[in-house]
């Protein structure tokens, strides 16, 4: 019952950003109860894609300018992906502040064998070193990369989620962008692909990172 198919996920995810978008942190409690009824039914905490399709191939810049092609350099890696963006005053530092305290307590060899990879939503305003210097907050082994928002939108509309949505800025020229709110994990094979919504608590995490990095075909 908690497991998405890839056809069901558009509607399904621009239902999660809504929630996250106007709701913020009020959704935790729900996920709270969602995720301890997906691990009886399931064993995981996140929600688990039937038949994912393979995990996509894309070509951004890294923090240091260089060409970074996701499929080839999370190939054999446990890999979390993220659209989101540095201004972000809640969800984005709440899963990457999660994931880097997940992964300080993981053991050594998990830690070396996982992947965090964010993905500006925001290029205008988040360029390479803004976003090095907002992942070293959090984690430096942590990547990000930007493109332009053609391309990312286009990226986020081929794995199912819905391009971002751009506010209008206000007087001193800051303004909200809304985006995609869950967390994609692959396994390091790629044969296993789990969803992570805004809510997920560290313990789901460690209860579901060592069942990814054992996933294989």
């Amino acid at each position: 019952m908690n497991r998405l198919r890839w056809a069901q996920l558009p509607a399904a995810m621009l239902a999660m950003v809504a929630v996250a978008s106007f709701a913020g942190c009020s959704v935790e409690p729900q996920e709270r109860r969602d995720a301890e009824i997906r691990a009886r039914e399931t064993g995981w905490r996140g929600i688990v894609l039937e038949n994912p399709p393979p995990k996509p191939s894309f070509t951004l810049d890294d923090a240091n300018g260089r060409p970074f092609d996701f499929q080839a350099e999370t190939d054999g890696f446990t890999t979390f992906l993220f659209f989101g963006y540095t201004s972000c005053p809640d969800v984005c530092p709440v899963h990457m502040a999660s994931l880097a305290a997940v992964r300080r307590d993981l053991p050594t060899g998990l830690q070396r064998s996982m992947k965090v990879v964010f993905v500006t939503t925001d290029p205008e305003r988040d360029t390479p070193e803004r976003i090095r210097s907002w992942l070293a907050n959090f984690d430096p082994d942590f990547i990000g990369l930007t493109g332009s928002k053609t391309v990312v939108d286009s990226i986020q509309l081929s794995m199912g989620l819905p391009p971002s949505i751009y506010e209008e800025p206000d007087e001193n020229g800051f303004y909200i962008v809304g985006h995609a709110s869950q967390v994609l994990a692959f396994s390091p094979d790629g044969s296993i692909r789990v969803i992570y919504p805004f809510g997920t608590r560290q313990s789901d995490w460690m209860h579901d990172i060592p069942k990814l990095a054992a996933a294989a075909n």
